[in-house]
C-alpha cells in the first residue's frame, strides 16, 4: 500500500499503476447512502404543562466517542407556534433545517399573497401549527425510509396544535411517530422518561401540571442526563412554546450546582502534586 498521508488507502502507483478516481465522478455509478452517522446530537426532552410545551436539549455534538463541537444548537424554532428537537445525525439535521427554512418561506410568502387579496386577513396569513408540521416531517422520514437513505435523526415536535392546545410528538428515521405527555430520544428515552412521567403520567395529569412545574422536571432531567450520559454536556439550550408567550428560547443554560466541581481538590488531580 502507499504509506504517504495523502494516498493512504490506495495502492501503490509504481506497482498498479496511477489511482483511477474517474469512476468517482460517474453519475451512473453506485451510490452510497450513510450506513451510521459520525457526528451525532444526543437526547431531546420535552414535557407538556396545561398551557403549553417544554423541550431541551444539550449543546454538544459528539465525533463518535469525542465531545468535540460544545456549541450546536439542536433545538429549531419554525414559528410562534411549533419547536423542533433534533437528536442524532448532525448533518442530517442541518439538511431538515433547510428543508423547513424553504418551507417557512413558502409559507409566509402565501399567507402575504393570500391576505392581499383576502377581506379576512388574520384568517388567511395562519402559521402552520406544530400538528401540521409533524405531519410533514414523518412524511418527509418515511419517504427517505422508502428510498433506503433515511434521515439518522429522532425528532420531537412541541408546541401548539390548530386549537391552541399543547401539542408534543415524535418521529424517527423509519417515519414512526408516537405522542404522549412527555417524550425523551436517546438514553433520555431511559433516564429521563421515569421522573417526568411522576409529574404527568397521563394525559389528564396535564391540565393540573403548571409551567413550572414541567420547567423544573425537564431542567432536573438535563442534570441527571449531565452526570449518567457520556455523550452529554452541562451547557443546554431549553425552550417553552405556550399560546400567550409565544416561542421563549434560551439557548446558553448552564447546569447550577455541578457535584463535579469537587475533583480540582483531588490531591494528584490534573498537574496538582501538593
Amino acid at each position: 500500500m502507499n504509506h504517504f498521508p495523502q494516498a493512504w488507502g490506495r495502492p501503490r502507483d509504481d506497482v498498479y499503476g496511477a489511482y483511477d478516481a474517474s469512476y468517482l465522478h460517474d453519475q451512473n455509478g453506485p451510490k452510497a447512502h450513510t450506513q451510521s452517522p459520525i457526528v451525532t446530537g444526543t437526547s431531546v426532552v420535552a414535557m407538556k404543562f396545561k398551557d403549553g410545551v417544554v423541550i431541551a436539549t444539550d449543546n454538544l455534538a459528539s465525533y463518535g466517542a469525542l465531545a468535540r463541537f460544545t456549541n450546536v444548537k439542536r433545538l429549531r424554532q419554525f414559528n410562534t407556534r411549533a419547536v423542533l428537537g433534533f437528536g442524532g445525525d448532525v448533518s442530517d439535521m442541518q439538511y431538515l433545517d433547510r428543508l423547513l427554512s424553504s418551507l417557512s418561506i413558502r409559507e409566509n410568502y402565501s399567507a402575504y399573497a393570500s391576505s392581499a387579496d383576502s377581506a379576512d386577513a388574520t384568517e388567511a396569513s395562519a402559521e402552520l401549527n406544530a400538528k401540521n408540521l409533524h405531519t410533514y416531517l414523518s412524511k418527509v422520514m418515511y419517504k427517505r425510509r422508502s428510498d433506503f437513505n433515511p434521515l439518522w435523526n429522532a425528532i420531537l415536535v412541541a408546541g401548539l396544535d390548530g386549537d391552541g392546545k399543547p401539542f408534543l410528538a415524535s418521529a424517527d428515521l423509519l417515519g414512526s411517530t408516537f405522542s404522549a405527555p412527555s417524550l425523551a430520544t436517546g438514553f433520555g428515552a431511559h433516564l429521563a422518561q421515569p421522573m417526568m412521567r411522576r409529574v404527568v403520567p397521563n394525559e389528564a395529569a396535564v391540565a393540573n401540571t403548571t409551567r413550572e412545574m414541567a420547567e423544573k422536571a425537564v431542567r432536573d432531567a438535563m442534570k441527571v442526563l449531565f452526570y449518567r450520559d457520556a455523550r452529554s454536556m452541562d451547557r443546554y439550550s431549553i425552550a417553552i412554546v405556550s399560546k400567550e408567550g409565544g416561542v421563549e428560547m434560551m439557548e446558553d443554560e448552564q447546569l447550577e450546582g455541578q457535584s463535579w466541581a469537587f475533583a480540582d481538590r483531588i490531591r494528584g488531580y490534573g498537574t496538582q502534586v501538593n
